[in-house]
């Protein structure tokens, strides 16, 4: 009786295709390109923003930085899986799916900033006419 350990040999597996390896580092280069190239740059610049405002443009940290942490969980996750795949087509959609969460991270902070400040604006019509109401007499 044969089995696949008999002999001290391991047992034979089909190899990861090249197109694993091709979909994971093309998945690997496009998710840091995101983070480098529009992930940081605009949570430093709303961060700047609400700094440049005082506070009327609200930039909700705590929010923002638990989407981020999660979402590169899951990004690492589906790059993790893609690259342990034996099939491309596997690969190629575990990475397709990171690439987009990486985007969804990514533009995740200014719809927050935007919802924020669209808060804020209705806030300040009746400050506003409060003052105008005190100077007026």
């Amino acid at each position: 009786m044969t089995t696949a350990w008999s002999g001290g040999r391991r047992p034979r597996t089909r190899p990861r295709a090249r197109g694993v390896w091709v979909a994971t580092g093309v998945g690997v280069v496009l998710v840091l390109g995101t983070v480098l190239g529009a992930y940081l740059p605009l949570v430093g610049f709303l961060g700047s923003v609400t700094a440049t405002t005082a506070g009327l443009v609200p930039f909700p940290v705590v929010r923002v930085a638990v989407a981020t942490v999660i979402g590169a969980v899951v990004v690492l996750g589906l790059l993790l899986l893609a690259a342990t795949r034996r099939r491309t087509t596997t690969a190629t959609i575990a990475v397709v799916l990171a690439v987009l969460v990486a985007l969804a991270v990514t533009a995740l902070p200014l719809v927050l900033v935007a919802v924020g400040s669209a808060d804020r604006a209705g806030d300040v019509w009746p400050v506003l006419t409060h003052l105008w109401s005190r100077f007026t007499g």
